[in-house]
């Protein structure tokens, strides 16, 4: 079966935030995450390894319920245990906890929703907007969210009909065109922003999207001309790329006298609805 994996999405269950991937057509859910929302502890690590060794059955067949998949994390992407939700079920078995019973019925939902976006992928872009709508950002800035994230996805095609197909090497084209476009990498730019689990786009102002748009559509009309295969020739792409964004941002700083990056972090809120 071909491996499909996308970026790493959030869900939350009682505030606490539940890292998911889609592997194979479904959702994985990270395992330590599911385990410290279950016990009363800050330890899932330790958690596991007595949970293994007090059931026999579960260490024996851990490396059929659990794969090891690429995961965002503050450090950037790293390989962590998931286990899809077949696989927690057989998890929780092993964990007495009082919070199990609501959370395979949270798990169920969150899985039965995957299922519905399969069949309408437009449900998964309605259920987008209104998170971020409920987060209270406005209308405007999520129509250039969603829009970005479709020039995104149409990028990220054009690297797989070009040879490109490592997760590693998706960060590093991504990296070579933000470093064209805005002169950081995007860890620089989030260090910037002062984030650090946080998705960078979710806290761009309008004008910083605009041009993290503009680098990836341009990368991808080179490459739809050009068809550049490999990663080498994919990267000296990306670069140019971006470098068409920066010359239109270098462009309008000149006019206006102001940086288009900046520290600010688009988060709305009560009061203002705009910067924090």
């Amino acid at each position: 079966m071909t491996k499909e994996i996308v970026l790493t999405k959030t869900a939350v269950f009682r505030n606490r935030k539940i890292r998911k991937v889609i592997y194979q057509n479904e959702w994985w859910f990270v395992v330590e995450d599911i385990v410290l929302a279950l016990i009363d502890s800050n330890d899932p690590k330790q958690y596991i390894q007595r949970m293994k060794y007090r059931d026999a059955e579960l260490a024996k067949g851990w490396v059929q319920i659990v794969h090891t998949l690429s995961i965002e994390t503050v450090g950037g992407k790293q390989q962590m245990n998931c286990a899809n939700t077949e696989g927690v079920f057989r998890i929780i078995q092993s964990i007495p906890s009082p919070k199990a019973e609501p959370f395979k019925r949270w798990l169920a939902r969150v899985g039965y929703e995957r299922v519905q976006e399969i069949d309408d992928p437009e449900l998964a872009t309605k259920r987008t907007r209104a998170l971020y709508k409920a987060k209270g950002y406005p209308d405007s800035w999520i129509q250039r969210r969603m829009r970005g994230i479709e020039i995104r996805e149409t990028l990220t095609d054009e690297w797989k009909k070009h040879q490109v197909t490592k997760d590693r090497e998706y960060a590093i084209l991504t990296a070579e065109i933000s470093k064209a476009t805005f002169g950081v990498t995007p860890s620089e730019y989030k260090r910037l922003k002062g984030l650090k689990r946080e998705n960078l786009r979710d806290h761009m102002n309008d004008l910083e999207l605009l041009f993290s748009q503009l680098g990836e559509a341009a990368t991808t009309e080179i490459t739809q001309v050009e068809h550049p295969m490999g990663f080498e020739k994919n990267k000296y792409v990306s670069r140019r790329g971006g470098a068409i964004a920066a010359g239109a941002r270098k462009n309008l700083e000149r006019e206006t006298g102001k940086k288009i990056s900046t520290k600010q972090n688009y988060l709305p809120n009560k009061s203002t609805r705009r910067f924090s």
